[in-house]
């Protein structure tokens, strides 16, 4: 049996950010698990820039911002290892893992933080009709394979979904040569950022069909043909308004999903809307002494974002080993309502509120001039305009609980509230 203060699963931009903040908050005894054959995570295979700019105040690419925390965890002394898969985490935090030259491991920690991230929809979750050729792959297969692996992943290409990941390989697949005939997409709006629909599409005059899925995907051996057709407002597709391109190539950015197959095996509580485990204000899941942070808890679209919050997790899981965290009974649930999808954390322990902090959440919908309300019951605890909000842009709000300390802490609700002349 290995043990370790801190076990952190996974080894990509969450796990290295929560590794490094712990050992700086006092946790000597850190052992990073990762299952790929470098630290990283999906960061190696994003070459693009963009990333960085709120946490290094610069714009990098992706493997150079995942390098500088890879030099730092080094630098520190934090053990790893690479090419390891974990089969299993239990409720008293031993881990069950195994690699090529130790074979298989048991390890105890004294706490556990969960970010093994995200995992992309296939074909099958979401049931495309039409052949089964070759040449149907999710984005993200075809950014490894173009980016690290060297392999064109066809000549001719049409995208279902406008995720993120989508956005941008629509893009580098342009740069490459090859021709993008369009993106389609189920919603009536984007699901990427506002600026990958501007620098992906539009600056290469790629057209987006919103409304639009596909309905049929032609070819024996290799993908031929893709037809796709508008939808009504239930989703369903209307007849006759069927556009078909020829191409060898359906790339699929249809949503991802938190990888939580670890977390279910454990008991952990999932949020049915995130998929992702339910935490409070230290990260910690409802499991004492097992933390989660990053895309493993909810999918972020700035890495920036997943590195400040796997720090907290980080931070509060050194806390807890030196017996510095409150764990009461007392709880205090937060809840999305009213446009509002979810908020991250989705509980609260008055005892370990002080100071300000930061709630994450996704809206429903596209909307004009709201504003985003937290409440105590029917009392509002703060209120900010936003001009625009929108599912594929995470919004964020910060309390200050010294100022509102005095204040009988029952329920918090965060929703959107039109504003006049909207």
């Amino acid at each position: 049996m290995l043990n370790y203060e801190i076990v952190v699963i996974g080894g990509g931009p969450a796990g290295l950010a929560a590794a490094i903040e712990a050992k700086k908050n006092g946790a000597e005894e850190i052992l990073v698990l990762e299952r790929d054959m470098e630290l990283g995570g999906i960061l190696q295979q994003c070459i693009h820039n963009g990333f960085g700019l709120h946490v290094f105040k610069e714009e990098l690419t992706g493997p150079e911002y995942a390098e500088r925390f890879i030099t730092e965890l080094k630098a520190m002394g934090i053990e790893y290892k690479l090419d390891t898969m974990v089969l299993e985490v239990s409720k008293d935090k031993k881990i069950t893992a195994m690699n090529r030259e130790e074979g298989m491991l048991s390890i105890q920690g004294k706490a556990v933080i969960l970010a093994m991230g995200c995992r992309e929809r296939t074909r099958g979750a979401i049931r495309i009709p039409g052949g089964r050729p070759a040449g149907v792959m999710t984005a993200g297969t075809a950014q490894r394979f173009v980016n690290m692996e060297g392999y064109m992943t066809g000549k001719k290409v049409l995208i279902l979904g406008s995720g993120d990941i989508g956005l941008i390989m629509a893009r580098r697949l342009t740069l490459e040569g090859a021709e993008v005939l369009g993106v389609s997409e189920l919603m009536p709006f984007s699901g990427g950022l506002n600026r990958n629909i501007v620098q992906c599409l539009e600056d290469f005059d790629i057209p987006l069909y919103l409304q639009h899925t596909v309905v049929d995907i032609e070819g024996k051996d290799r993908v031929e043909a893709v037809t796709i057709a508008k939808v009504d407002e239930r989703f369903k597709p209307i007849p006759g308004t069927e556009k078909r391109f020829d191409c060898d190539t359906l790339l699929l950015s249809v949503g991802l999903i938190p990888e939580n197959e670890l977390s279910k095996s454990a008991g952990i509580e999932l949020d049915r809307i995130t998929a992702g485990p339910t935490v409070n204000e230290a990260m910690e899941t409802s499991i004492e002494g097992i933390f989660a942070c990053g895309n493993v808890v909810h999918v972020h679209d700035l890495v920036d974002w997943v590195t400040e919050e796997s720090k907290k997790a980080g931070r509060n899981a050194a806390k807890y080993v030196a017996g510095e965290l409150g764990g009461s009974e007392e709880k205090i649930s937060v809840q999305g309502i009213n446009g509002v999808r979810y908020v991250v954390p989705q509980e609260i322990r008055p005892e370990n509120l002080s100071g300000k902090m930061e709630f994450m959440m996704r809206v429903d919908g596209v909307y004009q001039n709201v504003a985003l309300v937290a409440k105590n019951g029917e009392e509002v605890l703060r209120s900010v305009k936003r001009r625009h909000v929108a599912p594929g842009e995470m919004e964020n709000l910060v309390l200050d609980f010294e100022s509102i300390e005095s204040k009988d802490l029952k329920n918090l609700t965060i929703e959107l509230v039109r504003q006049e002349g909207a």
